[in-house]
């Protein structure tokens, strides 16, 4: 299940998401996960059906990582535009997801990482900034 913020670069994101993972399932766009408490985000994943054993969350910062740092033990900071956390819960309902630092962490990534290191004297050869 996708759950999204309703502004429209989160709904472009949702739809781009579905688009790459092949996606057919639903898209919920909620008005309420655009500038909320952390809280809320926590009490909106609860309240999903059970049916769905993986949730994305595509909502805003800073609330987004205030969320991500309260779920889990790890410490992320701020997540970056783009950046995907994948938490893991050890629970059989959605309810159940109420603890602070219940999540393990499969994996953080953020589009930063992928950028191609080049010595800065290389760049300058080949007249790039």
């Amino acid at each position: 299940m996708i759950l999204s913020s309703a502004s429209l670069r989160a709904q472009r994101t949702a739809d781009l998401l579905a688009e790459r993972l092949e996606y057919t399932g639903r898209i919920l766009y909620l008005r309420e996960l655009y500038r909320t408490d952390p809280d809320v985000l926590l009490e909106i994943l609860s309240m999903q059906d059970d049916e769905h054993e993986t949730l994305f969350l595509i909502a805003h910062n800073p609330e987004l990582s205030e969320l991500a740092n309260l779920l889990s033990p790890d410490h992320f900071g701020k997540i970056p535009a783009l950046g995907v956390v994948s938490l893991r819960f050890d629970i059989d309902v959605w309810s159940d997801l109420t603890e602070a630092d219940s999540g393990t962490t499969e994996f953080f990534i953020y589009p930063k990482q992928f950028r191609y290191f080049m010595p800065r004297q290389i760049r300058a050869t080949l007249g790039h900034p």
